[in-house]
């Protein structure tokens, strides 16, 4: 196989040219959570903060302090820890908003404060139930309040794209006269087309006197499915920062996808001459990251970071890249993390072997979690003739997700068919403490799960069931994910064996465990305040 040049990335060809540099803002730990069963745990969140510190994200929004006791720790603790990029946190146009917000960033080396305010009519009539002059006065309260703990403001006009455009230059131009440096128009209800877009900001910029004055920033929604072309529009019409999120997750169908834009930018550059900060070779570990503690999967042909976005199977495709890679690739695999070549993983395989597979997967892990894994390998691969890159992501990440449960299966046992009732025997250990039971059911599936509630009673109902094959044949490990709601909580799980029974059992007694650590914490689940988010 031929292999090109690699090409050298934007930014080094433009590391003079600061106004083509486009601010790479992240709101997954913020929006990104907001999408409904995609809650993290406190040290889920830091984690992830840590990463996109690292891989050159320039704002973390860290969440929104003021909806919940949890979030607020979760910021003012990513505030101690951040290196490098500024910590940002969310704030409606309410003094104790700020005043909250200002309190949670506080010990961050660099800190922004961001507060918005809707600006359309549908929303100043039926969601703020106020006049237009009432809104504008409420924009130069909020903003001077902000203005008043940092330097760095950032105002949006939700449903920015809906608002009158004489009244929504007037906004922009007293956010911005009252401290904002950063104006955010963002697409909260996806439902702008990229020219629309672009004009809007040109006329923007052209229109309000102080603009020179703010960097404009992009926070496009993917209802229609162009949030990324949207975002890419705006930057054209000289906005300089991009609010998104890895793998686009988000609330209904998801912000601008991080790794999209920044990939559209450095693939085209001859097109989109701009340059980010971002190491491009940490996305498809930022991808893996995100979607292991949201339990979010990423769809197989999802662009940039999804299974198949290098992959190859028909035979014209595979007889073009052995011919030359650029015939059915526009980028490298490696300029985003993914390597070309893998170890063939087996029963054969040794240790040494899988650490090597883990840390090409970007896994690190030592002592008993590293030696329990390898185990699980060694027993997986006795049962499946391949075992591939993502048999073992699946496996390791239901290690690290089930180290601390205070429920674990121990062993599992169904009769099933189509001669009923159907039955499951299932032992447990609960706390250190062995339990077994044995329980019918409607299936197979209603046996295994009616054996949990018999061992640990409770209340939660489940929401979701569903079942996919982590790779192909007959021998695929079956991954399951389970959501389960009580008293208006909801946690998403999953869990992966060769046996869908098995599997299904792990997964649902993982959602059970992380209602079991809340109940512990004494802590309600984080409410996201819906009804006020920017997007």
């Amino acid at each position: 196989m031929t292999t090109p040049a690699k090409p050298e990335p934007a930014k080094s060809a433009r590391a003079n040219s600061e106004k083509d540099r486009v601010v790479i803002f992240d709101t997954t730990l913020r929006d990104g959570e907001q999408c409904p069963g995609a809650t993290m745990t406190h040290e889920e969140k830091l984690e992830v903060a840590e990463l996109l510190d690292d891989m050159g994200v320039d704002i973390i929004e860290a969440g929104f302090p003021i909806a919940s006791d949890g979030d607020f720790a979760a910021v003012n603790e990513i505030a101690k820890r951040t290196k490098n990029a500024v910590v940002c946190g969310l704030a409606r146009a309410g003094f104790k908003d700020i005043d909250r917000c200002a309190e949670a960033i506080k010990p961050a080396k660099r800190q922004r404060i961001h507060t918005f305010l809707s600006t359309s009519p549908v929303h100043m009539k039926y969601k703020l139930q106020k006049e237009p002059h009432e809104v504008y006065e409420m924009v130069i309260a909020q903003v001077t309040r902000a203005s008043n703990y940092t330097d760095d403001v950032e105002w949006s006009a939700e449903d920015g794209t809906r608002t009158e455009f004489d009244f929504l230059c007037r906004c922009v131009e007293a956010a911005i006269k009252c401290g904002a440096t950063t104006i955010n128009i963002p697409d909260t209800v996806g439902y702008t087309v990229p020219e629309e877009y672009f004009r809007m900001f040109k006329t923007l910029r052209e229109r309000v006197p102080n603009s020179d004055l703010a960097r404009f920033s992009v926070h496009c929604h993917n209802d229609l499915g162009m949030a990324v072309a949207n975002s890419l529009a705006g930057i054209n019409a000289g906005a300089r920062q991009i609010e998104c999120t890895v793998n686009g997750i988000g609330e209904r169908a998801g912000n601008a996808a991080l790794e999209e834009v920044v990939m559209a930018m450095r693939v085209r550059n001859d097109v989109l001459p701009y340059w980010t900060g971002i190491d491009a070779t940490m996305l498809t570990r930022a991808s893996k990251l995100v979607s292991a503690v949201t339990s979010f999967p990423v769809q197989y042909n999802k662009a940039i970071v999804g299974r198949n976005a290098f992959a190859h199977e028909s035979g014209i495709h595979q007889d073009g890249m052995l011919k030359h890679t650029q015939t059915y690739e526009i980028m490298m695999p490696e300029d985003v993390g993914v390597k070309q070549t893998s170890l063939v993983m087996g029963k054969h395989s040794g240790r040494h072997a899988f650490v090597h597979k883990l840390e090409e997967l970007g896994y690190r892990l030592a002592g008993n979690q590293l030696e329990d894994a390898f185990v699980r390998f060694k027993a997986l691969a006795d049962r499946k003739k391949h075992v591939y890159d993502e048999d073992i992501e699946a496996l390791v990440d239901e290690e690290i997700a089930t180290a601390q449960d205070h429920i674990k299966l121990v062993s599992l046992s169904v009769i099933a068919g189509t001669r009923g009732p159907q039955r499951a025997t299932m032992k447990l250990d609960v706390n250190g403490k062995a339990m077994i039971e044995e329980c019918e059911g409607n299936g197979p599936v209603d046996a295994v799960f009616n054996c949990v509630k018999a061992m640990v009673p409770h209340e939660a109902v489940l929401e979701l069931y569903q079942v996919h094959a982590v790779t192909e044949g007959t021998d695929a490990q079956a991954e399951v994910s389970v959501r389960l709601s009580e008293q208006g909580r909801s946690v998403t799980a999953k869990g992966a064996d060769p046996d869908t029974l098995v599997a299904s059992a792990k997964a649902y007694l993982a959602a059970l465990n992380k209602l079991v650590a809340r109940r512990l914490r004494g802590q309600p689940e984080e409410r996201r305040l819906h009804s006020t988010d920017v997007g």
